[in-house]
């Protein structure tokens, strides 16, 4: 089983309803979208704004076959070209067809799309959708959602960028690091005033030889030579607070994207500015760790924390606002038609590197309309740097999969720390910048005693706002629980009740942040916490804050936010995330307005890691324009490093951090790279299952050029290929090594005569000791002289392939299905079948939930769970979570069962413990009131019982051969059709197929 959400039982039915909102895609009768099931009848569907993805290729992918338009996609090296003769007709005839797809179910295009999508958006109905999915030319029709972005002790020092030795000196110094690159911010807006982006104004005047990339006005654009020999064409879009004459020489362009969200969300409703203005601070912070100036001096409430500067200081900054800010956060977001309109504006535009610090709770498909925009940006020459996402530590919780952009993971630094001393003598160290001398003793009270008549404990407990007493509070420091609401906000309402300080308490184990506080405050994390939660309690307990102090944890660790893999998506057949930035405690610049007055401040994030790539991407493609995105992100992943773990130790969880910790002071001597392009990832995505209408041949994901290695299901053994291109001539040799597995690389030895030449090798893995089912991590290293060029390698190498489930009628009857060996031989254990007592409920439109709690037995090793209803037309939903106890949330397992006639759960493994089964009506059925239903649970351990009948596989103890597919049958009688039966042919790697009868 594996556990994709931690939540709490009481907010079961939201996570269904948000589950069920997020896998609403639409895919065309033509072409499927991966993973998306069909949508049977039209009404299911619901009316509202769609984005219509069109076959023909975008402009920046058009390479051909419309009789009379040469392609119109840039050559390699190059970013396309919107004023063309040839573009311009290709858009006119893009143009055309998407009138005749609109019109054809007389809808009207609210927005249209050409450079790196070929669609448009329109406010549809639940008919015009069933029509155009089924329409010809059409790709796809998906909602347009909303989106969130993702939420040594300066990044840049760590990174090695500064100082005489550091890689900014290495490039010529600040002044030239990422001179003459874009790069685009697709973001909340931008706060123009920050001394991060104070520049030259905008002149007229066209640039000399002595300063070609000086960007200057034409008419009410914004016009910059490139290092790439292009252009960059934005423009400076006034708004609301935000004038034309807001751009600079640093921030060159600012757009801003919200048709759709103004739409959704009313004035009222608003916290933010029509216009590139940022009204949350997330989009200024991202830009200027990217690309703001150099050697900026921080001081904030009079406490002074040193320089700040972008990683890619010399760089332009062109700004693409399509994340909105609500007074509500289920209000706050971007929706996706226009962040697809912002990046078809921005490779329009000429950016040269795009940073996309957000994602979704679950991972997007790589055929979405967003990922597909960001594939054709990559194919014209854009570096995508992406958030992995803020849902670690479960596993399989990385957003932004696609191979075309680079995924980044968070680490940490060295952390800023100060000391609580507890009354009784008891010290911890936690994070912290804002004790700067010593505080106290004090008394140290726990904030849901000191709350007010009208608060609830709970919230008080969490120093949420208008919460706490300041005739209790005053002069106490305040113990606040971390969650729900943000940090900063609890130590305001302790300064709002009279308190003097606030330590911070995690009440589980996570990261501890040094957020620039209220007032005096230390975070820490358990067991910590734990203790001084207790002591708070005690009668007459006091506390001193005292800077200075250090947990001695090692650095760099991937922060346990960050999610990780195995992209199920790919099918764990692409490592994702790539690579790992600093992500904890960066200090960079925000929008004073809405962070206190604060005009810099520290966040935490993948958000604050991805732009930490982006600046890297610009610096260098400053030095290597022509590079290709994907020879830029090898160069990184190659030469990255492990980062460490909470002991020091190696970090083996690839999973977790990719590639490794950037390293940018060998990213520019990568020995080899390891390249590939659009025609690629079109084979990679046939390989998937999604029909690109491209007529490219499928390609096993795993053998996708990329620099790490990745097989989600190995059986038995599996050969994949690559080709690598030589930046430093010479002999290279290769080592691997992978725990349990026979690695052999073919050829072993690889002759480089010049820069640019190319040679493929194959790498063959054969299981041996390793168990199956047991993921296990290694590296192939490509060695010459003192340059190593290294690849991660995950595997999970398996005995054998089955499905997790069959089915068929009750009584009697047999079904065959296909096994998939990794060994010679196979002995079967066929269990079963059982019927469970069914259990009687109900649930109504008024009591739209019903739960049940159960415990499984020690030995089981798999079940289902059915929810039949009395009315056959009746539709309810299912959702099963397991209770880890120990004060522990429970998290859902299995798949959710949604809205179904007969919704069934089933764990094809399982383990012993308590769980919870949530039955729910979802609405929608204004015939029915009330639902009556049985539910029911059959368990398979190894002293199952027939409940009646009997039950059979043959062949039982078949000859095999590895890799070599084998058709089972299994067959039964007697089974009682008054309920659902479940039988389970039990294999050796500790795997089974069940088999639903009835």
């Amino acid at each position: 089983m594996t556990s994709k959400s931690r939540i709490r039982p009481a907010a079961l039915v939201a996570a269904t309803a948000v589950a069920l909102a997020l896998s609403s895609a639409v895919p065309s009768q033509a072409a499927p979208a991966a993973g998306t099931e069909p949508v049977p009848v039209a009404g299911h569907l619901v009316a509202g704004r769609y984005i219509v993805t069109l076959a023909d290729r975008p402009i920046a992918a058009y390479r051909g076959g419309v009789d009379g338009i040469p392609g119109t996609a840039p050559a390699p090296g190059a970013k396309v070209d919107l004023a063309d003769a040839d573009a311009v007709r290709y858009r006119a005839h893009l143009t055309d067809a998407q009138r005749a797809a609109a019109a054809s179910v007389g809808a009207r295009i609210k927005r249209r799309y050409s450079v790196v999508t070929n669609g448009f958006t329109a406010d549809l109905s639940a008919t015009q959708v069933a029509e155009l999915s089924k329409a010809p030319g059409v790709l796809s029709v998906a909602p347009d959602t909303l989106n969130k972005v993702s939420d040594d002790r300066n990044s840049q020092d760590f990174l090695g960028l500064t100082g005489r030795h550091g890689l900014w000196s290495a490039l010529g110094g600040t002044k030239e690091a990422g001179r003459g690159v874009v790069v685009g911010d697709i973001d909340t807006g931008i706060w123009p005033e920050s001394r991060s982006f104070a520049a030259a104004p905008l002149g007229t005047s066209r640039p000399t030889s002595k300063d070609p990339y000086r960007p200057y006005r034409k008419g009410d654009k914004v016009v910059m030579r490139k290092a790439d020999g292009g252009t960059f064409t934005g423009t400076c879009k006034a708004g609301e607070e935000f004038t034309a004459g807001a751009c600079n020489s640093k921030v060159i362009s600012a757009r801003w994207f919200g048709d759709a969200w103004l739409a959704q969300v009313p004035p009222e409703r608003r916290a933010d500015y029509v216009s590139a203005r940022d009204g949350e601070g997330h989009g200024t912070h991202t830009a200027s760790t990217a690309a703001g100036n150099s050697g900026v001096d921080v001081t904030v409430d009079g406490r002074h924390l040193g320089e700040v500067s972008g990683v890619a200081p010399a760089a332009a900054i062109a700004v693409y606002k399509a994340f909105w800010t609500g007074k509500a956060a289920g209000d706050s977001g971007g929706m996706t038609s226009d962040i697809v309109a912002a990046v078809d504006q921005a490779v329009a535009d000429g950016v040269d590197v795009l940073n996309y610090s957000a994602g979704s709770v679950i991972e997007t498909a790589p055929d979405s309309p967003v990922q597909a925009a960001f594939r054709t940006a990559a194919a014209a020459g854009v570096f995508v740097a992406t958030a992995a996402g803020n849902s670690g530590p479960e596993v399989s919780s990385a957003d932004n999969v696609a191979p075309w952009t680079t995924t980044v993971a968070a680490s940490t630094l060295a952390p800023y720390e100060a000391t609580v001393r507890l009354g009784n003598g008891d010290t911890y160290v936690g994070g912290s910048t804002t004790v700067d001398s010593p505080l106290g003793p004090k008394p140290l009270v726990l904030a849901e005693k000191v709350k007010n008549a009208s608060a609830s404990a709970g919230d008080a407990a969490l120093c949420q706002d208008g919460t706490l007493d300041p005739a209790k509070a005053a002069g106490a420091i305040v113990v606040c629980d971390r969650g729900v609401n943000p940090r900063v906000d609890k130590s305001h309402e302790v300064q709002r009740a009279g308190g003097v300080g606030m330590v911070l308490v995690n009440v589980s184990d996570l990261d501890t942040d040094g957020d620039l506080h209220a007032v005096p405050t230390v975070h820490l994390n358990t067991p910590g916490a734990t203790d001084a939660r207790a002591y708070a309690a005690t009668a007459g307990a006091e506390v001193s804050l005292l800077p200075g102090g250090t947990t001695g944890q090692p650095y760099p660790q991937i922060a346990p936010f960050s999610s990780r893999g195995p992209s199920t998506v790919n099918n764990g057949d692409l490592l994702k995330p790539d690579i790992a930035a600093p992500g904890v405690g960066i200090l960079a610049a925000v929008a004073p307005a809405s962070n206190f007055g604060h005009d810099y401040d520290f966040m935490t994030g993948t958000s604050m890691a991805t732009p930490h790539i982006a600046g890297l991407a610009a610096l260098y493609l400053a030095e290597h324009p022509s590079w290709s995105p994907m020879a830029v992100k090898s160069a990184m992943m190659t030469t990255a490093v492990d980062t460490r773990t909470a002991t020091g130790a190696k970090n083996t969880d690839l999973f977790a951090q990719g590639a490794g910790e950037v390293r940018p002071s060998d990213m520019f001597e990568p020995g080899l790279v390891y390249d590939s392009a659009e025609k690629d990832w079109l084979g990679y995505l046939e390989g998937l299952g999604v029909d690109t209408g491209s007529g490219v041949k499928a390609v096993d994901p795993s053998d996708l050029n990329y620099p790490s290695i990745a097989i989600g299901r190995m059986v038995g053994s599996q050969t994949v290929t690559r080709t690598v291109t030589a930046v430093t001539p010479g002999t290279y040799r290769a080592s691997i090594s992978v725990p349990g597995v026979k690695a052999t690389v073919h050829p072993s030895v690889l002759h480089f005569g010049k820069a640019g030449q190319k040679a493929r090798f194959s790498v063959s893995f054969e299981l041996t000791t390793g168990r199956s089912g047991e993921t296990v991590t290694g590296d192939l290293t490509w060695r010459h002289g003192r340059t190593g060029v290294r690849s991660p390698v995950v595997l999970t190498p398996w005995s054998l392939i089955a499905p997790d489930q069959v089915s068929g009628t009750a009584g009697s009857g047999s079904v065959s299905f296909q096994v998939t060996p990794g060994t010679t031989s196979l002995a079967l254990a066929p269990r079963g079948p059982v019927a469970g007592t069914p259990v009687r409920n109900a649930v109504s439109n008024d009591k739209p939930e019903q739960d049940f709690t159960f415990t499984v037995p020690e030995g089981t090793q798999a079940g289902q769970f059915f929810v039949t209803p009395d009315n056959p037309e009746a539709r309810l939903s299912l959702l099963l979570a397991y209770d880890p106890g120990d004060g522990q949330d429970p998290y859902i397992v299995g798949d959710l069962a949604l809205d179904q006639t007969r919704p069934v759960v089933s764990l094809p493994s399982m383990k012993a413990g308590k769980y919870l089964a949530l039955v729910m009506t979802l609405g929608g059925q204004p015939e029915l009131t009330d639902f009556p239903f049985s539910f029911q649970a059959n368990l398979i351990g190894p002293d199952s019982a027939p409940t009646q009948g009997t039950f059979t596989v043959t062949p039982q103890n078949p000859a095999t051969k590895p890799g070599v597919p084998l058709t089972l049958t299994a067959s039964w009688s007697g089974v009682p059709s008054d309920r659902p039966a479940t039988a389970y042919i039990g294999y050796p790697n500790a795997a089974g197929t069940l088999v639903t009868i009835g």
